[in-house]
């Protein structure tokens, strides 16, 4: 199939061409929306659920996972919810790579049932092609199983929103339409490794609402003003957040894209994206407090202390199964032991 600029949408709306919208957000009304997220302090509880399918009960495994984390069901009715999975770069070969499409129809089932109106967006970091990268993932057919409209966060219309977190030099971000207007983002990650940040997960999986028109691929401005930096500027900036975790079958080794499966039968669910992260790290058996990203993220956007993270559902201790890491320099410090290394 041949690649095009144009947004993808099963259920088109609006004008599919998109362009960058001249003027900017006022950075002091996005740096309220951030300093709210932190000074409110959004429930640091993480639900683990165990022996999950993609088959199985997805739906009841959301909704009792963000019950449980204290989510308000009357909170969501009637507003905008942005399901933002990870799809960066999708393979029929590897499906352990992107979110499963069993995931989002999972996730919007319960978001509907609670009467919001749900959209699924994703700016797949290394695939101009968005329609290809919705096919290979089988999201595509997800999508009009479910009569589910998709956003294009690579080529949407874009607004300039300031950078609240202020740890890398960009002034401002770039965040498209669905963004702005979403009233929740919702970041469904893949539970996976990533060669230079050890992990990726809720946090990382953000990456995806920077556009790809604004920014390149894969997201290489981002790139360059460093990535721990970038992962915590644009949590900081990006509005209200939860996550829905895909752990069920994982990425070790090389990851984020070239790693090998690794099942564990998890869905995470968690308000803070910070908590969630930290204990993906700690059933990964790598220290969380050592991933860069988190050590920047630590009492400013979310807790990473094992203490200060209310554990729901499943205890995450018993469910420890060392990653496979790749062995470099740079990752050797991310866990006690110097095991569970491949070259």
């Amino acid at each position: 199939m041949s690649q095009s600029n144009d947004p993808i949408d099963p259920t088109p709306q609006q004008d599919r061409r998109g362009f960058l919208v001249s003027g900017a957000v006022v950075a002091a009304g996005a740096a309220g929306v951030a300093y709210w997220n932190r000074q409110s302090r959004p429930n640091s509880s993480v639900f683990i659920a165990r022996n999950q399918k993609y088959d199985g009960e997805l739906v009841r495994t959301i909704r009792e996972g963000l019950i449980a984390c204290e989510f308000d069901p009357g909170w969501v009715t009637g507003k905008r919810v942005l399901l933002k999975p990870n799809l960066v770069e999708p393979s029929r070969l590897a499906p352990h790579m992107t979110t499963h499409p069993a995931m989002i129809q999972a996730a919007a089932e319960v978001f509907r049932g609670w009467n919001a109106e749900v959209t699924v967006g994703e700016g797949p970091g290394h695939v101009r092609d968005t329609e290809q990268a919705l096919l290979d993932s089988g999201v595509m057919e997800a999508l009009h199983d479910a009569k589910l409209s998709f956003a294009d966060l690579n080529y949407q219309q874009v607004r300039a929103v300031g950078n609240v977190g202020r740890a890398c030099a960009l002034k401002q971000f770039y965040f498209p339409q669905a963004v702005i207007e979403a009233d929740l983002v919702v970041s469904m990650p893949k539970m996976k490794t990533h060669h230079w940040m050890g992990m990726t997960g809720a946090m990382k999986n953000l990456y995806g609402v920077i556009p790809g028109c604004k920014y390149g691929w894969p997201k290489n401005v981002l790139h360059f003003n460093g990535i721990p930096q970038t992962v915590f500027d644009i949590n900081s900036s990006v509005g209200r957040t939860i996550t829905i975790v895909d752990g069920i079958d994982c990425m070790e080794g090389d990851g984020p894209i070239l790693g090998t499966k690794k099942s564990m039968g998890l869905v995470l669910v968690g308000q803070n994206l910070t908590a969630v992260d930290s204990t993906l790290c700690r059933i990964m058996d790598i220290l969380p407090e050592r991933i860069p990203y988190l050590a920047l993220a630590a009492d400013k956007l979310g807790p990473v202390s094992e203490s200060q993270i209310t554990q729901r559902g499943e205890s995450w201790r018993p469910l420890v199964d060392p990653f496979l890491l790749l062995d470099r320099d740079h990752l050797r410090g991310l866990r006690a032991a110097k095991t569970h290394f491949v070259t």
